[in-house]
């Protein structure tokens, strides 16, 4: 896994980054590439789907990443109650709770090289299980404003703080948004609706599709996903030297709790039955954390939280540790419990 091009890019920038190098991906050129990703994923998902068909391995595979998708948020709130305040919380709860579309990306490479079996089910999976943990976490940010009077003195950041890692992310100031706006904002993302309709097309357009698209999600998948993968190296280096604001038990979090989820997710599987394929990427799904979507809304919704705490804990600790040590290790996981 260390010697894939991709994962060496990404070494590459985080290296170029920690050296404080003025080396720079320009924000178009990696906007345009994160939304390549996406669309190429949607689009072999769906063409998975087109082969196999909403099958009952398709539906397991998506329930079992709705369970998750409710219950990481949940516990996860729970145990990091203990640490910090309520508002912080309840926003790394959300983004632990919701997934990395690039991050499952990386993992679906992984599968692939190994030839394991899929259904296209977690691709579908990767969807539904983007609004959960954000929908839970602000009902919890809304009754912990309640039960204290919808006092807002904990807020101690401002828009920017993730303007300076990751501009699309930012937001106003302003009053918390109410659960319905932070529904329509959590399912009308422009990342979550590409998903959805190159996860269409590719199930629509069947084998002609993939033969009129394989230049563009076949040939030039890896290139694109070695550049964009060299872009998170640098926002990782930079996002690191925010960890003094994580602290030891956040960081410990951060490291531990993603492969206890994965572990839960494989264990569901293979008391369902799935393939070796769809369980090693629930469980990719399961340990990753959400560092665009879910840190936008979230910013809107819980603006007591700090950005710091949550954006930094996803991007710089979990998300090179799954890219790095989890996937394999969840796939070798899911090895030992197929055999």
């Amino acid at each position: 896994m260390l010697l894939e091009p991709a994962i060496l890019f990404f070494l590459i920038g985080c290296g170029v980054a920690l050296v404080r190098s003025n080396l720079e991906i320009p924000q178009p050129v990696a906007k345009f590439l994160s939304l390549y990703l996406l669309m190429a994923v949607g689009f072999k998902g769906g063409q998975s789907l087109a082969q196999t068909g909403f099958n009952q391995a398709v539906v397991t595979v998506i329930l079992i990443a709705m369970v998750m998708a409710l219950l990481v948020p949940a516990w996860s709130y729970l145990i990091l109650r203990k640490g910090v305040g309520v508002f912080d919380a309840a926003a790394i709860a959300a983004t632990y709770g919701s997934v990395s579309a690039v991050t499952f990306t990386v993992g679906s490479q992984f599968v692939a090289a190994q030839q394991a079996p899929t259904s296209g089910g977690a691709t579908v999976a990767l969807v539904f299980m983007e609004s959960p943990a954000i929908v839970m976490a602000v009902l919890l940010a809304s009754w912990a404003r309640n039960r204290e009077g919808g006092n807002l003195s904990q807020r101690a950041t401002t828009s920017a703080e993730m303007e300076a890692v990751m501009p699309e992310a930012v937001a106003s100031h302003g009053k918390p948004l109410s659960v319905k706006a932070v529904l329509h904002e959590a399912f009308t993302d422009g990342a979550h609706l590409l998903l959805i309709g190159s996860l269409v097309v590719g199930a629509v357009t069947g084998p002609k599709g993939a033969e009129a698209m394989q230049p563009f999600t076949g040939g030039l998948f890896k290139g694109f996903l070695a550049f964009f993968l060299l872009e998170m190296g640098l926002l990782v280096g930079r996002q690191l030297r925010e960890a003094r604001d994580v602290g030891p038990f956040l960081i410990g979090f951060g490291l531990i709790m993603p492969p206890i989820h994965a572990v839960i997710a494989l264990l569901l599987a293979k008391v369902a039955g799935t393939s070796l394929g769809d369980a090693t990427l629930l469980a990719v799904l399961s340990a990753s954390a959400s560092y665009i979507v879910v840190p936008a809304v979230i910013r809107y919704a819980i603006p007591e939280a700090r950005p710091s705490r949550y954006f930094t804990m996803s991007l710089a600790i979990t998300f090179p540790f799954n890219v790095l040590v989890g996937i394999p290790l969840y796939y070798a996981i899911a090895c030992r419990l197929w055999q």
